[in-house]
């Protein structure tokens, strides 16, 4: 019996200027229950943290979300998921996510989204993992992003290696196929 996958989501505790990142949210929760894969996420119950929790509930899917105590009445902390962690700090909550996930799928956000994707990137930089990271650049919302990825690399800051270490997808049946390759 092969243990159940687990996709960890960051993306905002807003929704954004366009509608069409919450239907994103929308559309991978749905997906992650459909190929029962279990969402780790950071807990919230607002923006499109809470949607994507929201959607994955209403489709029958597993929820796992981390939340440091801090944040618990501005994100809004989501208690009904399948497990709720409550920890001391930030770098806890990353941390707490990152060991529960076989793969990393970032939407849009803001500064929050953009620490913990650099950390991951940087850890599979360093070599301690190989989890495929994705950028679901929904209305080319992580362009500039990828923009400046290929800046640091030309300017010799990186190894064009970096560039491989990370994913860009534009829509979720793109990200899905993608995720479905290397959850096998």
């Amino acid at each position: 019996m092969s243990q159940q996958k687990s996709v960890c989501v960051y993306c905002g505790s807003r929704f954004g200027a366009n509608p069409d990142y919450k239907q994103a949210a929308l559309d991978l929760g749905q997906a992650l229950a459909a190929n029962q894969w279990r969402l780790v996420y950071g807990a919230g119950d607002v923006g499109l943290m809470g949607a994507v929790a929201q959607s994955t509930q209403a489709a029958g899917g597993e929820t796992f979300g981390v939340i440091p105590s801090h944040l618990f009445k501005r994100e809004v902390g989501k208690r009904d998921l399948n497990t709720f962690i409550v920890t001391e700090t930030m770098h806890e909550r990353k941390k707490v996510m990152y060991m529960n996930s076989d793969a990393i799928v970032v939407l849009p956000g803001g500064a929050g989204s953009l620490d913990e994707f650099f950390e991951v990137l940087t850890w599979r930089q360093l070599g301690l993992h190989s989890k495929p990271i994705f950028l679901l650049n929904t209305n080319g919302f992580w362009s500039p992003l990828v923009a400046l990825t290929d800046h640091i690399v030309a300017q010799g800051f990186a190894d064009a290696s970096l560039l491989d270490f990370i994913t860009v997808t534009d829509t979720v049946p793109d990200l899905t196929r993608q995720l479905r390759d290397v959850l096998r």
